[in-house]
């Protein structure tokens, strides 16, 4: 399959759904689909379910919240340390006007992981006598107990590569690498944007972070320079 390539990052989101759930590459603001996320925030669409490592720590995702398109973020950070400037993903949600679920980074990339693989979930010590383990299945297995985590999935991933051959191979540029490739492999349509597209055989094999069988939609945009806010 070849991706479809689109003019703009709106013509590639024009058909997310309200209530769809929603995974966002990148890990504070390297990886982060930032033109995609505003593609999102000008389509108008609501009651969106967003996976994502961070909320409202050096990306765009935050900007979903100005007109409440957020009713359920999955993250790792979204929370600030006490002192720092708030978000307006954390105004929303300590207003009980958000939901969230917190979930371990390592446990939130297995479940994705597991999403994508077709598994029925992930066993994990982590979390176990905490807040993380009320309302999950806990197991035993050889005399240590195991808590289990269910795989996500998502209806469509954005993701932000470096460089996309015309067969949508992605390449990925140092720390850009994080979350974008187990993304790829968890939801019904991904959506790449890229800064270049260049012809099959440019990237080298070795260097295709994401392979193009994943990859349903592209489009080439400049990055936008996102500055972090502590």
């Amino acid at each position: 399959m070849i991706a479809e390539y689109f003019d703009t990052p709106d013509d590639a989101i024009a058909d997310i759904a309200d209530g769809a759930t929603i995974l966002v590459g990148g890990f504070v603001s390297a990886g982060t689909p930032s033109n995609l996320i505003r593609a999102v925030r000008r389509s108008g669409r609501r009651n969106l379910t967003a996976v994502a490592n961070n909320i409202g720590l050096g990306d765009l995702l935050d900007e979903l919240c100005e007109d409440r398109q957020l009713a359920k973020v999955i993250a790792t950070f979204a929370i600030r340390a006490s002192g720092t400037r708030s978000s307006r993903f954390e105004a929303q949600y300590r207003a009980g006007e958000v939901e969230l679920e917190l979930v371990p980074q390592g446990t939130l990339i297995e479940r994705l992981r597991a999403g994508g693989a077709g598994l029925g979930g992930v066993l994990t010590r982590t979390g176990l006598g905490t807040m993380m383990a009320e309302g999950k299945q806990t197991m035993e297995l050889d005399g240590e107990e195991w808590l289990l985590e269910r795989p996500l999935r998502g209806d469509v991933a954005l993701l932000k590569a470096w460089r996309a051959d015309r067969l949508g191979n992605l390449q990925y540029r140092l720390a850009g690498r994080n979350f974008n490739p187990v993304m790829a492999t968890a939801a019904e349509l991904v959506i790449a944007e890229v800064e270049e597209i260049v012809e099959p055989g440019e990237i080298p094999p070795d260097q295709v972070g994401t392979p193009g069988i994943y990859v349903d939609r592209l489009v080439q945009c400049e990055p936008i320079p996102v500055r972090w806010e502590g």
